[in-house]
């Protein structure tokens, strides 16, 4: 038996678990790394997570304001409301109230 033979021979049994090896190298990063991998995933929760945290504060806001606003519809109308809203837009006050001036530096 040649020198050549004997490459051929052990290059043909080491070209299959070669192969493989690569394969599954290859599939293992991309279940790591890849487009829908580990690390996406991971990430991806954690952006599920924030993005539900972000929605109960704005939907608490929300139901804060739709109450407020509520108080001014003409069916349910609070007078304490309404009087707070206008002593804020034009710039009264009660005479009772105690106003405290900050001074503009």
């Amino acid at each position: 038996m040649s020198i050549a033979q004997e490459i051929r021979r052990r290059f043909r049994q080491a070209v299959t678990p070669t192969v493989a090896i690569c394969v599954t190298a290859y599939f293992g990063y991309h279940l790591v790394q890849g487009d829908y991998g580990l690390v996406s995933w991971l990430r991806l929760t954690h952006e599920i997570e924030q993005t539900k945290a972000e929605l109960d504060s704005v939907t608490a806001e929300r139901e804060k304001l739709d109450r407020r606003v509520s108080l001014l519809r003409p069916e349910s109308l609070d007078l304490d409301m309404i009087e707070e809203r206008a002593r804020v837009i034009l710039g009264f006050a009660h005479p009772s109230d105690a106003v405290i001036l900050n001074p503009t530096p």
